[in-house]
């Protein structure tokens, strides 16, 4: 059960440093009473509207006069963070003091989640082991309390985000977060979002008990929602070290954070913050987060002022542009015999992830890439000055609007803090995804 759980139509922050003061007065009872290296694992910058770049720093500031305090954000295979964007996500944080994870070089083997384990998770859709690679400073430096900080929203391969996704996609190898995400992919998107424990999410939780136990760990857990006046709010902190913590999080996001349609939406129009998307990897958030909701020869419009490439890493943006968003059969058997899919696997189920498979159609409207860009990897192209003068979204709240001409659409600011869709397509879902 969580050490603190609160909910409320609006947690203010005056209360918020009260609940960080009171996460780390717990901790100290309950993990080590005089912590003398402390570890903060918060996410990266995108979810930075989230807040919780400021909660990390409040317990830096809580611990920091009495411990060594250190910060790795859980990048998983995002870029770095520059100091710019460290001191835009954590404030006054020390820049030495945050650590840049590398995912392909800077973790060690922990263990393996055996083939079997992950057939009985999934129910025989896959049959490959999960090797398990976490970050070396993690797992090799000693300890005294470790404190994870995120967001839970529904996520395209966890079902929801944070928790243990800190560590096995956050802070994971190469090897970790290719093998689990070509598990997601396999299960299907839309069966993983909104789903308390998915198939993935079930792997990684026995992964966890088999693996982390030694770890002086707890996890400050946040859910937010739109208020009244269609601003991102704080609703939800849980605080723990348990599942029982992670699925009351979660089970008031699925709460808040969804939105059902009883019909098919024909046009959905999205933001994407330029300073948190900058690549189609997360931009595309977009998709995984409306797909669900929008009709067959519908169409997403995303605008997206940041954008500037397709994948995070060189050889991943490269990748994308070789084959393209060109769906689950194309890609599948693909995988079967090409080595650059297999070796990149994470980056074969994003493709799957990113693919309307045909339905209806995605329009980028990007800040820096060109039109033979956007469509070389079957995205429709829309200019980005004549889409913000058409659509105008800094004058739009959430919800039903139209354009002058009477073209009527569904907005959406901050796709990436929730999940859309229809009822039908929610509560109809193949049977072994949808519970908990």
């Amino acid at each position: 059960m969580p050490w603190i759980s609160e909910s409320a139509p609006e947690i203010l922050w005056p209360r918020l440093a009260e609940l960080m003061r009171q996460t780390v007065a717990e901790a100290r009872r309950r993990v080590c009473a005089r912590p003398k290296r402390v570890l903060l694992l918060p996410p990266d910058i995108t979810r930075a509207h989230s807040g919780v770049g400021r909660l990390t720093e409040m317990l830096y500031d809580e611990l920091s006069a009495e411990a060594d305090v250190h910060v790795i954000p859980t990048l998983g295979q995002h870029v770095a963070h520059t100091p710019a964007e460290n001191r835009r996500m954590f404030g006054a944080l020390p820049n030495e003091g945050i650590h840049a994870h590398d995912w392909r070089d800077g973790c060690v083997h922990v263990g393996e989640l055996s083939g079997a384990a992950v057939s009985k998770a999934c129910g025989g859709v896959a049959d490959w082991p999960i090797p398990l690679y976490l970050n070396r400073m993690l797992m090799e430096e000693p300890w005294d309390l470790i404190i994870n900080v995120g967001h839970v929203v529904p996520h395209e391969v966890l079902g929801f985000a944070n928790h243990n996704k800190n560590y096995w996609i956050g802070l994971g190898g190469k090897e970790t977060i290719c093998a689990s995400h070509m598990l997601a992919a396999t299960c299907g998107i839309e069966n993983n979002l909104g789903t308390l424990i998915t198939p993935t999410r079930a792997c990684f939780n026995q992964a966890e008990d088999q693996f982390l136990g030694r770890l002086p760990d707890l996890y400050v857990q946040v859910v937010l929602a739109r208020n009244e006046r269609d601003e991102l709010v704080h609703t939800g902190v849980f605080v723990g070290d348990d599942l029982e913590t992670y699925l009351q999080a979660a089970r008031q996001s699925r709460e808040q954070n969804i939105t059902l349609f009883e019909e098919p939406v024909r046009k959905i129009v999205c933001v994407m913050q330029a300073d948190e998307f900058v690549s189609t990897w997360v931009a595309n958030k977009a998709i995984y987060r409306t797909r669900m909701a929008i009709a067959d020869g519908g169409e997403l419009l995303i605008i997206a002022p940041g954008l500037k490439r397709f994948g995070e890493q060189p050889d991943v943006d490269l990748f994308i542009r070789k084959y393209g968003y060109c769906g689950t059969p194309r890609v599948t058997a693909g995988y079967r015999t090409n080595a650059d899919m297999q070796d990149l696997g994470h980056a074969t189920a994003h493709l799957i992830h990113g693919s309307s498979e045909g339905r209806f159609k995605i329009t980028y409207a990007p800040g820096f890439l060109t039109r033979d860009e956007v469509e070389g990897v079957n995205f429709g192209y829309a200019d980005l000055a004549e889409t913000l003068a058409r659509y105008r979204p800094d004058e739009l709240k959430q919800g039903w609007n139209a354009t002058d001409d009477g073209e009527r659409f569904y907005f959406i600011p901050t796709p990436s803090a929730g999940l859309w869709a229809t009822r039908d397509k929610l509560m109809n879902r193949p049977g072994g995804f949808g519970g908990e």
